[in-house]
């Protein structure tokens, strides 16, 4: 399963929801952080899943203007693959392969100047990442555990790389490129 069928599994059996409120929870929760998931592959997603048998039409929901919504909820198998998904998940270690380390280990072709301006624009985008998912955060003091886990993870994700970055540059400022 992949991670983007699991995270939507889990939303399901949360509660059953149509496409437009996966949408919404998906964006006040800061997923697409951490996930690949945008508005148009939703549908999409959701026949995957509605094929794989792990979740059915439960139902249609009214919006107060427009056309019935599909309300899609988990089968009981959908239930036991989500545990199962999400318990590996949470289990093992996978190697990620930022883009990042892709552009560190070509460093020597990239001139001194533009490198320690495309380091002080990563810096800013961190700066600002960083101040984005805080202020999603901490916009839902309500939140489950598990969701707030969620953002403090990236957070923490964040502001380690936050921390290297600063190191690094420091480090270039020493030495010369």
């Amino acid at each position: 399963m992949t991670p983007a069928e699991l995270t939507l599994l889990g939303l399901l059996v949360e509660k059953p929801r149509h496409g437009y409120e996966l949408d919404e929870v998906i964006s006040a929760r800061g997923m697409r952080e951490w996930t690949e998931i945008g508005f148009s592959s939703i549908y999409y997603l959701l026949t995957r899943l509605r094929d794989r048998g792990l979740i059915a039409e439960a139902g249609t929901g009214r919006p107060a203007r427009g056309k019935a919504r599909r309300v899609y909820g988990p089968t009981a198998e959908g239930r036991r693959a989500c545990a199962r998904a999400a318990e590996a998940a949470v289990a093992e270690l996978r190697p990620v392969f930022p883009p990042l380390l892709a552009g560190l280990a070509n460093q020597p072709a990239v001139e001194p100047g533009r490198l320690r301006a495309a380091l002080d624009r990563r810096a800013e985008a961190l700066a600002e990442r960083i101040a984005a998912v805080t202020a999603a955060r901490d916009a839902q003091p309500d939140l489950p555990a598990f969701v707030r886990a969620i953002f403090d993870h990236s957070l923490g994700q964040l502001t380690a790389e936050q921390g290297w970055l600063a190191g690094y540059r420091k480090e270039l400022g020493r030495d010369p490129l």
